[in-house]
C-alpha cells in the first residue's frame, strides 16, 4: 500500500508541477502575444488614417485567455486554453529526440487563432465556419512549436532551437491576419440556396453566406490529449 501510495504522490508531484510551470509560461506568452496585437493595431490604424478612415482596425479583450482582432471584414480570435495537452505518441513531434531527453517536454500549453468573417458575429450566424489559421504549443522550457495552413508560411518546426521572442510573436500575428485578408470569400453555388426553410430564413441561415475558399495545412493534423 505505500509503495503504490508513493508512486502516486510522485507521479502527481512531477506531473502537477510540470503543468503549474507551463501554464504559467503559456500565460506569459500569451500575454506578449496581446500585447504584440495591441501594438500592430494601433500602428496600422495610424497609417490607415492618413488614407482611408472608413477601414477599421479594432482590438477587443474578451477575458483573460481570450481577445481579438478585427479588420476589414475579418476577425482573428487568439484563444489560450486553460488545460495542458499531451499528444499522440506518433505524432513527429514526440518521436523527437528533444522530447524524449526529458518526459516534462512531452506537455504543452496551447494557443490558437481562428479567422472568422466579422459578420458571422456580428449578426450572430450561428452557422457560418471559422478557420483555425494557427496552433502555438509552449512547453516547459519556453520553446514553441506551430502547426498551421501553408498561408502562414512559417517554419518553426524544431522545437528545439524556438525561442519565444517578441519578433516570433509579430510575426505569427502579422502573418496570420495576411492568410485571412488573402483568402477571399466565395459565393455559394445557386443550387445551394435555391431552396429554404422558413426556420433557416428566421435563423438567418443559408441565405446567401459566403465562404472562404478554404485553408490547406502545412502538417498533418492529429488530435490531442486533453488532461
Amino acid at each position: 500500500m505505500e509503495d503504490r501510495l508513493e508512486s502516486i504522490f510522485e507521479g502527481l508531484h512531477q506531473k502537477s508541477s510540470s503543468k503549474q510551470a507551463i501554464f504559467r509560461n503559456t500565460k506569459l506568452v500569451f500575454d506578449q502575444l496581446r500585447e504584440v496585437s495591441i501594438e500592430l493595431v494601433g500602428k496600422l490604424t495610424e497609417r490607415l488614417a492618413t488614407v482611408d478612415t472608413t477601414v477599421v482596425i479594432e482590438y477587443r479583450s474578451i477575458n483573460d485567455f481570450e481577445f481579438h482582432v478585427k479588420f476589414s471584414g475579418d476577425l482573428l480570435i487568439f484563444v489560450m486554453h486553460s488545460n495542458v495537452i499531451t499528444l499522440p505518441d506518433e505524432h513527429e513531434l514526440m518521436r523527437s529526440r528533444y522530447v524524449e531527453e526529458d518526459f516534462r517536454r512531452r506537455f504543452f500549453g496551447h494557443i490558437m487563432a481562428y479567422n472568422f468573417m466579422a459578420d458571422s458575429i456580428k449578426y450572430n450566424r450561428l452557422n457560418d465556419p471559422g478557420y483555425l489559421l494557427g496552433r502555438v504549443l509552449i512547453n516547459i522550457d519556453n520553446h514553441f512549436y506551430l502547426e498551421g495552413v501553408k498561408q502562414l508560411d512559417l517554419n518553426y518546426s524544431d522545437m528545439s532551437k524556438n525561442k519565444i521572442t517578441e519578433e516570433t510573436l509579430r510575426l505569427f500575428t502579422e502573418s496570420a491576419m495576411i492568410a485571412s485578408v488573402n483568402n477571399d470569400l466565395v459565393a455559394p453555388d445557386v443550387d445551394e440556396i435555391r431552396k429554404i426553410t422558413v426556420k433557416q430564413k428566421l435563423e438567418e441561415q443559408m441565405v446567401s453566406t459566403p465562404q472562404k475558399v478554404g485553408f490547406s495545412f502545412s502538417a498533418q493534423q492529429r488530435k490531442a490529449t486533453i488532461y
